[in-house]
């Protein structure tokens, strides 16, 4: 399906972030707070056409289209995108690819072996790679390559350019083993995810120097060790093929040539009924005209869709007299009407006809859609109401929104730092609590905001005071001038007071794309106040009512997260001093993020509430950023559900709607949002490929956030310590109950609220197996083909 907004570098090196258009998981029912145990959760199987190899045939092309051209092809840089991973994955050394289950997998065609075989007094990881394992100009794959790749993504040579050195920092020396097939890796510092590194793996040639590091690997890889080799790579025709390799020595490719081309989602529909690819990711658009496409094959019926199924038959008529009627004029513009008609008819019928070659095959990405909230500034700073926020959304309506009308199971995520069928899945949703109306009113109640208070002064401003004096004392002196003046000031004043109580003649009203949601003149509604660029760095400190439930909640999360698989403490199983000075920190004044309204808090707020709450004069009113592409309507559709649940507890939405192109660059990255939907990759690494999308944000010595990839701006030590904890921790059972804790207080900090996995739907060739939707697993591109000899190429050679 089509992304909104990516940003370039799709890579494990950095994770994605992707924009989707819409989404879904599979996952065992909430809990709410009860959610203490260890989850078994299965995730919805792959749907590729399985095949074993003897069934597929050998030889014939495959067109496989990606969004647009890589601009790279070093997959360990800033811009490498989806495009980039896909074709780096058929040509170069991956060493542990995620299996089905979103687990690491040894890859035999590379290694023999990879294991810890020393933990004190450092760790040391020994490769034995396959002796057969030799790059395409006949070279071993040794040590060498493993040197290099250190030295280029180490992060202490900045000549190098690279996107991230996760891991790599760590290692303090790469050595040759007992003999070449053997690579011996010593890390400085423990590190847990070591499977990670060293994929892909690049040849020496590419990393042993900035300049071959930094642009021979951008539109070339002479040396490749895959199944298949680069052909060429054309951008005047969008693609970039590969052809077979003659040097592998794993299972053979069963295609000869694979071509990925450069399709735009709004022209797949046709791309497919052209025959110019046999497999691309699709919308729910064009899986349900491929779905119509097979069903009326089989009826032998005429189409009851596409153009001018809607016409009735009193309109045909009509059509039918002005097309025939005396009136030359409106008889030559129905004619040309009808004709253009007919036209759109036969064409949509022959794309139909085409398109019944195709079978849709569906799963769960691995990624998901997530509600961010911006906690910088604004009222989102202060985290009863982010919480306030979480708690007036019903996550199980908004997962049927999408993920139903695809027949895919509708179930809401738990976990910002695993999926269901994941190890270590485990739902944290019961640290922050379940969707309650009354208990997110007393939130906001609590944190200030009211029916009426956008028309109170602010707290600050007293009777008598000299402001109030000199103000009184300039109207007396106003009404001193000559009347043409005076009217002038009447204006004036009355544009000034119509600003002060957000006045729907604001700026923002006016602006391009916006709606506010709760603001449609209704009895009781208040005026909103539109954004005022002076409060940007405003922040609500709590009170001290708040300081007891923030205490209470991280108890809370505590709580959800303590318990490991066989009963014993989170504490114990992690062995770490850490976790005790951040509880410490937890009991500060002020508490921490993560509080919440105590079961059964009476909400001081009425049950139906009418219009936005205010405080000190302003309107709670938070800016709603959507993308506004035609590939975007279920984000929208999800946004908007959205905005009309914060309605039921008093808050105001602004939708903005902005360019595709600009949603992740221009609102996003830069914090200009208060409430975005968007959505990360799934990780066999949480620890690592998780850290800096919830770090706490550093000031900079500019006075700026350094938030690396933690786009909400909203994080705690706690956390922090934690992600330093498990990457450090070389047992997986303890590793993983780290991340658990860390996830309860991801929950209970409500910057980010998972919402759903998001689905996978591709359209393929129905001849082609073993693709398709993968879901966790990475593709074997050698197992690729037809599984039958005389469709090899069909239909994408099909001669129109």
């Amino acid at each position: 399906m089509s992304h909104v907004g990516v940003p370039r570098g799709t890579v494990r090196k950095r994770r994605s972030l992707a924009l989707l258009t819409a989404g879904v998981l599979t996952i065992p029912a909430l809990a709410g707070c009860s959610s203490d145990s260890e989850e078994t959760s299965r995730g919805v199987p792959q749907d590729i056409a399985p095949a074993a190899r003897d069934r597929v045939a050998d030889g014939s092309t495959v067109n496989w289209a990606v969004d647009a051209m890589p601009t790279t092809l070093n997959a360990f840089q800033a811009d490498a995108d989806s495009a980039t991973t896909k074709i780096t994955g058929a040509l170069l050394p991956t060493l542990f690819p995620m299996d089905a289950a979103g687990q690491p997998k040894l890859n035999p065609d590379y290694l023999e072996s990879a294991k810890i075989i020393e933990r004190e007094p450092k760790q040391v990881v020994l490769y034995k790679l396959n002796q057969q394992a030799v790059w395409s100009d006949g070279r071993e794959i040794g040590a060498p390559d493993f040197v290099a790749q250190w030295r280029a993504l180490s992060g202490k040579d900045s000549a190098f350019w690279t996107a991230r050195n996760a891991g790599y920092e760590r290692i303090e020396k790469i050595e040759r083993g007992a003999d070449d097939l053997q690579v011996r890796v010593t890390f400085a510092k423990p590190y847990a995810d070591w499977r990670s590194l060293f994929s892909p793996l690049y040849p020496k040639e590419i990393t042993g120097s900035p300049d071959t590091f930094n642009d021979g690997a951008r539109t070339a890889l002479k040396n490749t060790a895959g199944p298949f080799q680069l052909k060429s790579v054309s951008k005047a025709k969008g693609t970039v093929t590969l052809v077979r390799s003659p040097r592998w020595w794993g299972d053979k490719a069963k295609l000869d040539t694979l071509v990925f081309r450069a399709v735009a989602p709004k022209d797949r529909t046709k791309a497919l009924a052209d025959g110019t690819v046999h497999i691309t990711d699709v919308d729910a658009t064009t899986a349900d005209r491929i779905a119509l496409a097979l069903r009326d094959g089989s009826n032998g019926q005429p189409l009851a869709h596409g153009p001018g199924a809607d016409l009735t038959p009193a309109a045909a008529l009509r059509s039918w007299a002005l097309a025939h009627g005396s009136d030359e004029e409106q008889a030559e513009i129905a004619q040309a009407a009808r004709e253009k008609n007919r036209k759109a008819v036969v064409a949509y019928g022959a794309e139909q006809k085409a398109l019944r070659g195709y079978a849709v095959r569906k799963s769960l990405e691995p990624a998901y859609t997530q509600l961010a909230l911006n906690g910088e500034s604004g009222p989102l700073a202060d985290d009863r109401v982010r919480r306030a926020v979480a708690r007036a959304l019903d996550r199980q309506e908004l997962a049927e929104t999408v993920l139903k009308p695809l027949g895919l199971p509708a179930k809401p995520l738990g976990s910002h730092l695993a999926l269901a069928g994941q190890p270590g899945y485990k739902d944290g949703s019961g640290a922050l609590g379940d969707q309650n109306t009354k208990e997110a009113q007393a939130l906001l109640a609590d944190a200030g905001w009211t029916q009426g208070g956008a028309a109170e002064k602010p707290k600050d401003t007293k009777a008598g005071s000299e402001a109030e004096k000199k103000a009184d004392k300039d109207e007396a002196e106003d009404k001193k001038k000559a009347d043409k003046e005076a009217d002038k000031t009447d204006k004036d004043e009355e544009k000034a007071d119509r600003a002060a109580v957000g006045s729907d003649d604001s700026a923002a009203s006016r602006a391009e794309g916006l709606y506010i949601v709760g603001q449609d003149d209704k009895p009781g509604a208040g005026p909103v106040q539109a954004p005022d660029a002076s409060t940007a760095t405003h922040v609500l400190a709590p009170s001290r009512a708040a300081a007891a439930q923030s205490l209470a909640l991280l108890r809370q999360a505590s709580a959800v997260s303590a318990v490991s698989e066989d009963g014993t403490t989170a504490e114990a199983a992690s062995k770490a001093t850490a976790q005790d000075k951040a509880t410490a920190q937890d009991k500060q004044p002020g508490g921490a993020a993560g509080a919440y309204a105590p079961l059964g808090t009476a909400a001081p707020a009425p049950a139906s509430v009418k219009g936005p709450l205010g405080k000190d004069g302003k309107t709670l009113t938070l800016r709603f950023v959507l993308p506004s592409g035609p590939g975007s309507q279920s984000l929208r559709g999800v946004g908007e559900r959205i905005a009309a649940m914060l309605e039921k507890i008093g808050i105001g939405t602004e939708i903005t709607k902005v360019p595709d192109e600009s949603y992740f660059k221009d609102h996003i990255a830069s914090g200009d949002y208060d409430l975005a939907l968007y959505s990360w990759p799934a990780t066999a690494y949480p620890a690592t490929d998780g850290r800096p999308i919830y770090a706490k944000p550093e000031p900079a010595t500019d006075g700026s956030l350094l938030v690396e990839q933690n786009y909400t701006r909203v994080g705690t030590d706690h956390i922090d310590q934690l992600f330093d904890q498990a990457v450090a921790e070389l047992d997986e059972k303890a590793a993983r109950e780290l991340m658990k804790q860390a996830d309860a207080r991801i929950w209970a900090a409500a910057g980010s609220i998972p919402l759903f996995q998001r689905p996978q739907l591709v359209a393929v060739d129905k001849k082609l197996a073993n693709v398709g939707a993968f879901g966790f697993a990475a593709p074997r591109y050698q197992d690729i083909g037809f599984t039958d000899r005389q469709a090899a190429g069909s239909p994408a050679d099909r001669k129109k």
